[in-house]
């Protein structure tokens, strides 16, 4: 098992990356990923985990989720349905006791690595109602007087999309890293991973038309790493002859996502002819 973070056969980091990754494990800090999506935050999490040996554990934040939520959930309504019905041992509150991600994370016997997932989405509170666990590595069971203390300190990785500030105190605490998107030479690199026998005139032609995409100011959604993976699959799949691109940009859709975009982009497409 590796010590450090080289990236995996799947997942093709750029040596910056790597290199922070390495200095929030070594620092025991977490690690705050931001960028636009397609940049791989959520997949970088699977691919530390992987490449260290460690197991995953994710908590997808959504606009409602409560920062309590990744400690522990007391589940008050199941232990009056038992009280009700005569299921279950409703004198032992621990029955009742199930231990959030980060929860779950202290009190395992290994290490392992927990993904905070978009931790923008929540309210703005979340990320200060984190602070004193995140620091200490230990809570209390309110309920039970239990208190969970981490045996092993869990590398965390934190994604955001920047769709709200996060507040300073937060901030301080983190290894702040950005994904840039990633350039032609990088993004050969990706490509070659799920599409190993591209042939080599359509790939330099899918890339140059897809940048040429991602340079329109009047996209609303601009394509990501992911759907150009999938449009390179599609003309693969359709036995498309590379001379054809000089001329046609067949499967836009794979590409853009909004009705808009489509018919911008079509209208500059054909005029462009």
């Amino acid at each position: 098992m590796s010590n450090t973070f080289e990236g995996t056969s799947s997942y093709i980091a750029n040596p910056e990356l790597r290199e922070v990754v390495n200095v929030a494990l070594t620092l025991q800090k977490p690690l705050l990923v931001r960028g636009e999506p397609g940049t791989g935050k959520t997949l970088l999490a699977h691919a530390v985990a992987e490449a260290l040996g460690m197991p995953l554990i994710r908590w997808h934040v959504k606009s409602s989720t409560q920062a309590a939520e990744g400690l522990y959930h007391y589940d008050t309504v199941q232990r009056l349905n038992d009280s009700r019905f005569g299921d279950g041992d409703v004198s032992n509150i621990e029955n009742y006791i199930e231990l959030g991600p980060l929860g779950r994370a202290f009190d395992a016997d290994e290490r392992s690595v927990v993904l905070i997932d978009e931790i923008d989405k929540a309210d703005l509170e979340f990320p200060n109602d984190l602070l004193h666990e995140l620091d200490a590595m230990r809570f209390v069971i309110d309920e039970t007087g239990r208190e969970v203390v981490a045996n092993h300190r869990p590398f965390v990785l934190i994604t955001s999309n920047a769709e709200k500030e996060l507040p300073d105190a937060f901030l301080r605490r983190c290894i702040f890293h950005y994904i840039d998107f990633p350039d032609p030479d990088l993004m050969r690199d990706i490509v070659a991973v799920h599409h190993p026998d591209v042939d080599r005139k359509l790939l330099k032609q899918c890339l140059d038309k897809f940048y040429w995409l991602r340079r329109q100011d009047n996209l609303r959604k601009h394509p990501s790493t992911s759907e150009l993976i999938d449009w390179i699959g599609a003309l693969i799949r359709s036995g498309l002859n590379p001379e054809q691109l000089d001329d046609e940009f067949p499967f836009l859709g794979v590409l853009l996502k909004k009705e808009r975009d489509l018919t911008a982009m079509a209208n500059v497409i054909d005029a462009r002819r």
